[in-house]
């Protein structure tokens, strides 16, 4: 018998049919993949099993007893802990009142501080994250170190059942092996783990078996090694899909003119100096472990940091360190993906129109004021383009899956139709076959002139998408060389301190 099992499970948001019939078991000591399309009801799934939403049809059963819990608290309470692909993190509290929020030890009913750091401390180091202040604020970590802390948070409960959520997207290889050290001693324990995540490598990596989503209806289950990527992707989508991106097949022109020049560009403590050349239809990639200073880089010339040393030209153009700004830079053809959708990249608020057209207003206003047919009709343009899957385009953005989000976050750049594209993580939560649609869309921008810097943590994004890559190492930024000239490994030597 199953310790957790699922029997036509369904789910409706309104009119949507988020669950159509899902059945999955899920054995103790097992890591078991959850594999589908953004949209396909992942998430969903997982928030159901974390008690965050009711079910409408279908049983739930939890060691051959029926499941159904009244809260995100009762199912913790029971064994389930959920670690979200969107952190839920409480950002002024301290990093120990996180991971033990709701399990706090006490004595006389007051919080028995030491002991809640000392508590935090040690789940900390089981996952090689000592070097984490437990008394720090969590609001001042790294994306990376607040997905650490969510991760401990859901160890602090003993669950039974842990639900992992895209776990690994903000982290660098050396913190995945970690956890992936951390998920292996938790099977040996007989704990079992519900593990989505859109890096089919990572997942064969990890899982003993998967289970494909695919319109909210689970499609098959296998053991991972009995079936094939080409398998997979196919049951994913419902067709058969060619690789993610074969570079090769999409040759370009030489790059033009150089749009932005870079030089020894300083903002302590994490950027010390930094040297590049943009030119116009080329692609430059930026690798480097989290917290090397590649996201300080690109907010400085996005106006979103302050420089304290250096030169910017755009165009020939020197720009004042003192004044870039951001709106200033929208207006110069900069445009800018921020790594973190849900607090900087997004109003998640707003609607997918709203989004899509915020930096671009005029071109969709009429004597000042907005046209909401005209602003629709660009917004579903773009939802084409990049296939959102989506009620319509006044849709809360909210409500979407990750992966949607994420496209509407590009698709915001894509309608600003800037010049020069600073894109910072743009594929991550994204699933295969959107992944290849994302990448052939930075593959045109370039192939149209545009200039694109792009960061990212994924080396083989980086090796297949772009024309140079620059390491950085402790805020210094290498020379660029040309993509072939680069190996993964020769990637990560120099990034933890080699020379280039």
């Amino acid at each position: 018998m199953s310790l957790l099992e699922l029997s036509a499970v369904e789910k409706r948001f309104g009119a949507t049919v988020a669950l159509a019939g899902v059945d999955l078991g899920l054995d103790a000591g097992e890591v078991h993949a959850l594999i589908g399309e953004n949209g396909a009801g992942k998430s969903t799934l997982l928030n159901i099993l974390a008690g965050a939403y009711p079910p409408d049809g279908g049983a739930m059963r939890l060691s051959g007893e029926p499941y159904a819990p009244r809260g995100p608290a009762d199912a913790r309470r029971l064994g389930i802990a959920h670690i979200h692909q969107e952190l839920s993190l409480c950002l002024d509290l301290s990093v120990a009142e996180n991971i033990l929020m709701g399990a706090e030890p006490a004595e006389y009913g007051w919080i028995a501080r030491e002991r809640l750091v000392r508590r935090a401390a040690g789940l900390l180091e089981d996952f090689g994250s000592d070097s984490i202040d437990p008394r720090s604020r969590t609001g001042d970590l790294p994306l990376a170190q607040q997905q650490i802390v969510e991760i401990c948070r859901a160890l602090a409960w003993n669950a039974r059942v842990l639900l992992m959520d895209e776990p690994t997207s903000p982290l660098q290889r050396p913190q995945v092996e970690r956890l992936f050290g951390l998920i292996r001693r938790l099977r040996d324990r007989g704990i079992a783990v519900l593990y989505v995540s859109h890096f089919l490598e990572e997942i064969r990596e990890i899982a003993d078996r998967c289970t494909v989503l695919r319109d909210g209806k689970s499609v098959g289950s296998a053991p991972i090694s009995s079936v094939s990527d080409r398998d997979l992707i196919a049951r994913m989508v419902g067709r058969e899909v060619e690789a993610v991106y074969e570079r090769e097949a999409r040759p370009r022109g030489a790059p033009g003119n150089v749009l932005l020049e870079v030089r020894e560009l300083a903002a302590p403590p994490l950027l010390k100096s930094a040297s590049l050349e943009l030119r116009a239809g080329e692609i430059l990639g930026i690798a480097g472990l989290i917290g090397s200073g590649r996201t300080e880089l690109v907010r400085c010339l996005f106006g979103l940091s302050h420089p304290a040393a250096g030169r910017i030209r755009l165009r020939g153009r020197e720009l004042p360190l003192s004044g870039l700004g951001s709106s200033r830079q929208i207006s110069r053809g900069v445009g800018y993906l921020s790594e973190d959708r849900k607090g900087e990249g997004l109003a998640l608020r707003l609607s997918i129109a709203d989004n899509v057209t915020m930096s671009r207003l005029s071109s969709c206003a009429r004597a000042g004021w907005i046209a909401l047919d005209r602003q629709k009709e660009q917004a579903e343009g773009v939802m084409r383009r990049l296939r959102v899957r989506a009620p319509g385009a006044r849709a809360a953005v909210f409500r979407l899956s990750g992966g949607n989000q994420q496209k509407v976050a590009l698709g915001r750049l894509l309608h600003q139709d800037p010049d020069v594209l600073l894109l910072d993580e743009p594929a991550r939560g994204i699933d295969i076959s959107s992944k290849a649609e994302i990448y052939r869309e930075i593959e045109g921008l370039a192939a149209r002139g545009k200039a694109i810097l792009m960061v990212s943590s994924y080396l083989p994004e980086l090796l297949a998408l772009c024309d140079s890559i620059a390491v950085m190492t402790r805020g210094r930024l290498s020379p660029a060389l040309a993509a072939s000239q680069w190996t993964p490994d020769e990637i990560m030597r120099v990034a933890v301190g080699g020379a280039a």
